[in-house]
């Protein structure tokens, strides 16, 4: 009941969106929205990918005073190079060779509304000025124009890359970065919001049953336990598609371990727990992790954060094997 109710509360803010989730980091996250939701500066959402950044972005939209205007996405790392400037900025007839006409630009279809430029990391060294340029005066300049028109956007931008890395290896602009990076919203990983993967399991078993006209009604014990056990590294993307594959195959009411694909359920995926020392050096590899990603890899952060010594800190990480990766 107090899921259910904490789902309800959390929906009447999400403007037709359910983001399903009762952990204390995703209640952080829809915190710090209430308070930058009604402003208009820029967002910079970090996290894996499937973690929800793009609904977040469309969370963020719904809810604001921009909500009766354009909300455009655009990914950046899913257009080539040579396409990516005529796709945001648009072009005039003859600007290059099959430009048979003028061509608007999605910035300028989201004046007045929403941009939201997700896996802003992997855009052009080269673009990014010019994108810096729309976010400092408004102005913009189509391809091959020779007049630059003005836009009013929100930008809300996205990205599954460590941008500070990406800075000082001279991949991404400094000023860019800090234009984007007024408002900073981290989307926790699955791995970091366990409580939430028995919540999520149940919202997509409900949603996949009815969409697919089977009486599935939960999953057994069993299963369960290998879907909190597993590593997640898709994420909830990763997590939807595991329930829709099961609710498709079951033939009882309940999911069970033989609806689950084999790489869920194989020895790559799930932690190998044994001995009660097995256990609590898997549980103290999985605060670490968390902590050291929390903190962009600070250890110093991470050792006062957990009230260690730095010391005692490098030869756990040592002796765990934790790896940046």
């Amino acid at each position: 009941m107090e899921n259910v109710v904490l789902r309800q509360q959390l929906s009447q803010h999400l403007g037709g969106k359910e983001f399903v989730g009762v952990s204390p980091q995703i209640l952080r996250v829809f915190d710090m929205l209430e308070k930058v939701i009604p402003t208009r500066s820029n967002i910079l959402i970090l996290g894996e990918s499937g973690t929800g950044k793009g609904m977040i972005a469309e969370i963020v939209h719904n809810n604001s005073q921009r909500k009766d205007k354009p909300f455009i996405s655009i990914n950046c790392s899913a257009i080539p190079e040579n396409l990516l400037e005529s796709e945001l900025f648009g072009y005039r007839k003859g600007a290059f060779t099959g430009a048979a006409s003028d061509k608007k630009g999605l910035i300028a279809m989201a004046d007045q509304g929403t941009l939201f430029l997700d896996e802003i990391g992997d855009m052009p060294i080269g673009l990014q000025a010019k994108i810096l340029k729309v976010l400092e005066s408004g102005e913009m300049l189509p391809v091959g124009d020779t007049k630059s028109r003005f836009v009013d956007v929100r930008l809300i931008a996205a990205t599954n890359k460590k941008l500070e890395e990406q800075v000082s290896k001279g991949l991404f602009r400094e000023d860019l970065y800090y234009r984007l990076n007024v408002i900073e919203v981290r989307m926790p990983s699955l791995r970091e919001r366990r409580e939430d993967i028995a919540v999520l399991a149940r919202h997509f078993i409900e949603k996949y049953s009815k969409e697919n006209n089977k009486k599935v009604a939960g999953i057994t014990d069993e299963a369960m336990k290998i879907l909190n056990e597993y590593a997640w590294p898709g994420n909830i993307r990763e997590l939807r598609n595991v329930i829709e594959r099961a609710v498709v195959l079951a033939v009882d009411d309940k999911i069970g371990i033989s609806e689950l694909s084999d790489r869920i359920i194989s020895n790559q995926g799930l932690r190998t727990i044994r001995t009660l020392k097995d256990r609590l050096d898997q549980h103290e590899e999985m605060i670490i992790k968390d902590a050291l990603q929390a903190n962009n890899w600070d250890k110093e952060k991470v050792a006062k954060e957990l009230a260690v010594d730095l010391a005692t800190l490098y030869r756990k990480i040592k002796k765990l094997g934790i790896t940046e990766n």
